[in-house]
């Protein structure tokens, strides 16, 4: 009789009584996370690489130990959420202010190309319309939360070419959702062209207003607020009531709430003590690895059984790489071309919201499950392969510490 400890191990954790299965889950996802994390800075690769094969380890394509849960998900929507407004933190609206009109070409160049792209690839594929433009509007978001974490371990947040990429991100979720909501609407039969106009003024809108009056605003209300509150860490206590209000108005504007959250950072950045960047860069270290890991569990080795769909997928993700190199990095020329190049890498990776696209045009019914395989590896890969792509595109750039940024500011 073999011996699969393995194996083993799986029905052991399947056996966990219920009360057991919050710390179990947290454990394994935490602490496989962070040893592989460590064992890549050991190889100097970023540790976010070897927190999503930590994912893959995990997850049905290996070990078989974990599947994507309610809770899982819950706690990497808030580690993405704490991600960027940790970041929003130490970034300042006026800089970001200053490379708006590249910003907005760059995004708008890098949602055209990969979404034509990637519809072009499909027909040619043999799919029909529909699932075409599905797959082209998987390849049109930014995960901004790779690129975020990327640039401020890094300590470049101050450099120009990650103002334009933040600028730009934000930007870039605001067109993707847009494209998301027509996709949708025709794979329903029906477009509500007045529907998706007021949606396309309420996000804009939103996001300007937070973006350009945010943080005077919150320069004249949180020393008020402070002096009349006594309870707990005040300052941090009013920083978490913006998050997630600003995150709820993001949602109901219709953009995504880590659009908000990063927003809720930026209008604080010049406001709060850096006990406050202390205390969101505590929370982020806990969360952060459950979104990252979170990412490797949806990736499926079974949806990769037919020859043609290696080669699609491929072909993908050949296609998502170079066609936000070339459409972000065309936008961001006028700054030069080493800052295109920084540019158009850090707009790579995909992540979660490549594959919330996929799975919405998988519950319509038009994308069927081998094209929705091939939509999540080229999430998945596009993520892994940004981080070491960003640090070849940052070599020479010279770091500040957070630390050093806040008392720069």
């Amino acid at each position: 009789m073999s011996f699969d400890p393995l194996g083993r191990f799986a029905l052991l954790v399947a056996a966990v009584p219920d009360s057991l299965n919050i710390p179990l889950t947290m454990l394994l996802v935490f602490g496989l996370a962070k040893l592989l994390a460590e064992l890549f800075e050991k190889i100097h690769q970023p540790g976010i690489v070897g927190e999503i094969l930590a994912g893959i380890l995990l997850g049905p394509s290996i070990l078989n130990w974990l599947q994507p849960t309610d809770f899982l998900t819950a706690l990497a929507d808030l580690g993405v959420m704490f991600l960027l407004f940790r970041v929003g933190l130490e970034v300042k609206s006026s800089e970001l202010m200053k490379v708006g009109a590249p910003a907005a070409l760059a995004a708008t160049l890098g949602v055209i190309v990969p979404f034509v792209l990637g519809y072009v690839i499909l027909t040619l594929w043999g799919a029909p319309t529909v699932e075409a433009l599905f797959a082209g509007a998987a390849m049109v978001a930014t995960s901004v939360g790779i690129t975020a974490q990327v640039l401020s371990s890094r300590g470049v947040l101050w450099h120009t070419a990650s103002q334009l990429i933040l600028a730009a991100a934000v930007i870039d979720d605001i067109l993707g959702l847009l494209i998301l909501a027509l996709v949708s609407s025709m794979a329903k039969g029906q477009v509500n062209v007045l529907e998706l106009l007021l949606t396309s003024i309420l996000a804009i809108g939103f996001t300007v207003l937070v973006a350009k009056w945010g943080t005077r605003t919150m320069g004249r209300f949180v020393p008020g607020i402070e002096k009349r509150l006594r309870s707990g860490e005040v300052q941090f206590n009013i920083a978490m009531v913006l998050l997630f209000a600003l995150s709820l108005l993001a949602m109901r504007a219709g953009v995504a709430a880590i659009i908000g959250a990063f927003l809720a950072g930026m209008a604080l950045s010049e406001t709060v003590n850096h006990r406050v960047h202390d205390l969101a860069h505590g929370v982020t270290e806990l969360l952060v690895p459950f979104f990252l890991v979170g990412i490797g569990l949806h990736f499926d080795l079974a949806a990769f059984s037919d020859s043609s769909t290696i080669g699609l997928a491929l072909i993908i993700l050949g296609a998502a790489i170079a066609s936000k190199l070339v459409g972000c990095g065309l936008g961001a020329l006028s700054l030069g071309w080493s800052n295109a190049l920084r540019v158009g890498v850090g707009m790579v990776p995909r992540g979660e919201v490549g594959m919330v696209v996929a799975q919405i045009g998988l519950g319509l019914g038009v994308i069927p499950k081998p094209v929705y395989g091939v939509v999540v590896f080229m999430a998945i890969v596009t993520t892994m392969v940004a981080p070491p792509l960003l640090n070849i595109a940052y070599r020479g750039v010279q770091p500040v510490a957070p630390a050093e940024e806040f008392r720069l500011g």
